[in-house]
C-alpha cells in the first residue's frame, strides 16, 4: 500500500524494511534492550512527510479519529430521484 503522499512512498518503504528487520532480528529474539531505537530516525522522517501530506490535502489528523458511524455525524443517504 502506498503512503498518503506520493513523496513519502520511498520513506515508507525504507521504514517498513527497517521495522521488519528489527522485528525479525531483534524483537522476536528477545533483544529489545535499546534495539527499539534502530528505526527512530527513519520513522520521524516518514512521520514528518505524512504530516506534510495531510496538511497539503487539508486533512485534520484529529478528524481521522472522530466517531461518525452510528452517530448524528454520519452522512445520511439522499433519497434517489424517482425515475418515472
Amino acid at each position: 500500500m502506498n503512503s498518503i503522499g506520493k513523496d513519502c512512498n520511498d520513506l515508507k518503504k525504507e521504514y517498513e524494511q527497517c521495522f521488519n528487520t528489527w522485528f525479525a532480528d531483534k524483537y522476536l529474539k528477545g533483544q529489545t534492550n535499546g534495539s527499539d531505537q534502530m528505526c527512530d530516525q527513519l520513522f520521524k522522517r516518514y512521520q514528518n512527510c505524512v504530516k506534510k501530506a495531510l496538511s497539503e490535502q487539508k486533512i485534520d489528523i484529529w478528524e481521522i479519529d472522530r466517531n461518525v458511524l452510528g452517530t448524528d455525524n454520519e452522512p445520511k443517504d439522499k433519497p434517489k430521484p424517482n425515475k418515472s
